[in-house]
């Protein structure tokens, strides 16, 4: 069969690059720290699981606009924890299958295509460029999507940030909005690390003092990935201008991109909760400081890092594979900064998501 490999289009993924390094941190005598990707590593919630349980005996399909209670609980903690007031549960929310799927759909779904341009961060996670790929539209990386001069579709934002943990200041993000509302831009903040503000606190783009109350041309995208340790449940949801939830609703009703009934009562449960979350908070900040404590020490500069799961590490003597390949000498798996862009390539990011234990043996091997 002939065909035109969709995968031609997409950028090459960048773990299998890492494949050599994971090799070689594996060989040390006491085995692996892997701080390379942001997965989860701590338990569910009981909370969680329990409602999931509940909820198990769900034989019918579920709506792609998802149950009133699980849209109704992200509305309050939108309102509870974020200052975000005003967001209309029937026409404002909508659940996705994890915030990866509606990233990399999103150009797709809102039918942006060949000659359309999309602004991503100049640091950025690889999804955003790829989503664009995936509809044929020109992606292109900017500092400040403000300065960008020339038409645009889509631009997106990241506060804060992955891979650099930079947070936008409410100032700055007031300023992207203004810019999208005068070029009829939809401006997209992806906001996934929301709790996880450690030297600032993080701003959503919804937020009244950033959007006047307002949220047309805007969207914010948010994940129980990270907060409730539910990455292997897929569960999200983006909110915003009701317009455009209107069409990814019309859009994503034909593709069948629904939320499975239990996940929904799991979302639910986990964002009526602040409990659990800041108890996972007090996990990473123990990590965090001792890991950063451990790097500094060992000639590594922390730069950014204001939030999120990640330390933005430099090294004098290397660029961002030397840095890679010297800590997998001592048995450290990290992620090289060139994976997210050229403004990455004297970095690497250091994952907060290894177990205490696993962390610990890092911190020893450094202060070694």
């Amino acid at each position: 069969m002939t065909f035109a490999p969709t995968s031609s289009r997409l950028p090459d993924f960048p773990w299998d690059k890492l494949a050599p390094f994971k090799q070689k941190a594996a060989a040390h005598p006491d085995g692996i720290v892997d701080l390379s990707i942001g997965s989860p590593v701590d338990s569910v919630p009981d909370l969680v699981k329990k409602a999931l349980a509940e909820a198990a005996d769900a034989p019918a399909y579920p709506t792609t606009i998802g149950t009133s209670t699980a849209r109704q609980a992200a509305v309050d903690w939108l309102a509870r924890r974020l200052d975000v007031p005003g967001v209309d549960p029937q026409t404002g929310i909508l659940p996705v299958i994890g915030t990866k799927e509606l990233i990399m759909l999103l150009p797709t779904l809102l039918g942006i295509g060949a000659g359309d341009t999309v602004l991503i961060p100049d640091l950025a996670y690889p999804t955003y460029e790829a989503g664009a790929a995936l509809a044929r539209a020109t992606s292109i990386p900017v500092a400040d999507p403000t300065q960008y001069d020339g038409p645009v579709r889509v631009a997106y934002l990241n506060s804060p940030r992955n891979p650099s943990g930079e947070i936008t200041s409410a100032e700055d993000l007031r300023a992207a909005v203004e810019w999208a509302r005068a070029n009829d831009v939809l401006l997209v903040s992806d906001e996934c690390y929301a709790e996880f503000g450690w030297d600032a606190t993080p701003v959503s783009v919804l937020h009244p003092d950033v959007c006047g109350g307002s949220f047309d041309n805007l969207l914010a995208v948010h994940s129980l990935s990270k907060r409730s340790n539910l990455a292997g449940y897929r569960a999200g949801f983006v909110a915003g201008d009701e317009a455009v939830v209107a069409e990814l609703l019309a859009v994503r009703k034909h593709a069948g991109l629904m939320v499975p009934s239990p996940i929904q009562a799991a979302m639910a449960a986990a964002f009526a909760d602040d409990l659990h979350v800041d108890e996972q908070r007090e996990r990473y900040i123990r990590r965090r400081t001792v890991l950063r404590d451990a790097l500094t020490a060992a000639g590594w500069t922390i730069t950014l890092s204001q939030g999120g799961l990640y330390l933005w590490a430099e090294h004098p003597s290397y660029d961002a594979y030397g840095s890679v390949a010297a800590l997998a000498d001592r048995g450290i798996l990290v992620a090289p900064g060139a994976f997210y862009g050229t403004a990455g390539e004297r970095h690497v990011r250091v994952a907060l998501t290894g177990t205490d234990e696993r962390v610990d043996a890092a911190v020893k091997r450094l202060h070694e």
